[in-house]
């Protein structure tokens, strides 16, 4: 019978490559954003993280290596921000004011932060990289549908709202919400804080409708 040592140290990295790896991962995630995978080089993302060609090959073994490693970190941060919203949801007692507020939430994060620009790289990369694609809608958007259709079968047994199929009355939320305001980022690369400001006034009407269609 034999035995594998184990070696303490596998679990230590030394600080210098973990600060490499937060600038080199930093700086990727800019570049990826902007230029997609094909328009990358790692010469690009070594001079957008003022370190050497040398030293990101010295934390990854290659472009790709990099690129799944920014998807992954984009997707924990997806599924984290979706979870919260459908926790918040799915324990709120008041349909009219949780899904006005989960309405505001969803239409702010369309035109804010990366959200936009990440689902334009996984379109544009979906082929290339279809694991990531199907993923990302798992972990987020999708996550976020099936918290509403547990929280709008809630609010229908407690006599709020009439919901036959909270599955597809999840999906009509969603696009009453955000579905036109998705579609504009989506095409529209450029956007302001009138742009986002229109957004959530549109997202607001939109779950307006939604509760006077599925009234009681």
């Amino acid at each position: 019978m034999s035995v594998q040592a184990t070696d303490d140290r596998t679990d230590y990295e030394d600080p210098r490559i973990t600060r490499s790896r937060a600038l080199i991962m930093a700086a990727a995630a800019r570049v990826f954003l902007e230029r997609g995978y094909p328009g990358t080089s790692v010469d690009d993302i070594a001079a957008a993280a003022g370190v050497s060609k040398r030293t990101v090959y010295n934390v990854f073994d290659d472009k790709e290596q990099l690129f799944r490693a920014i998807i992954g970190d984009a997707l924990d941060t997806a599924e984290r921000f979706s979870a919260e919203l459908a926790v918040t949801t799915v324990e709120a007692t008041d349909a009219a004011a949780a899904l006005t507020s989960l309405a505001r939430e969803l239409a702010a994060s369309v035109l804010g932060g990366r959200v936009v620009p990440l689902r334009r790289l996984l379109i544009g990369e979906a082929a290339r990289f279809p694991e990531f694609a199907v993923e990302y809608y798992e972990r987020a958007p999708g996550r976020v549908m099936a918290a509403v259709a547990v929280a709008l079968r809630s609010f229908d047994e407690r006599g709020q709202l009439r919901i036959d199929d909270p599955e597809l009355a999840a999906e009509h939320f969603a696009f009453l919400a955000i579905g036109a305001s998705l579609d504009r980022a989506l095409f529209l690369v450029e956007t302001d804080a009138a742009s986002a400001d229109a957004a959530v006034e549109r997202a607001e009407r939109g779950a307006a409708v939604f509760l006077r269609a599925y009234a009681r």
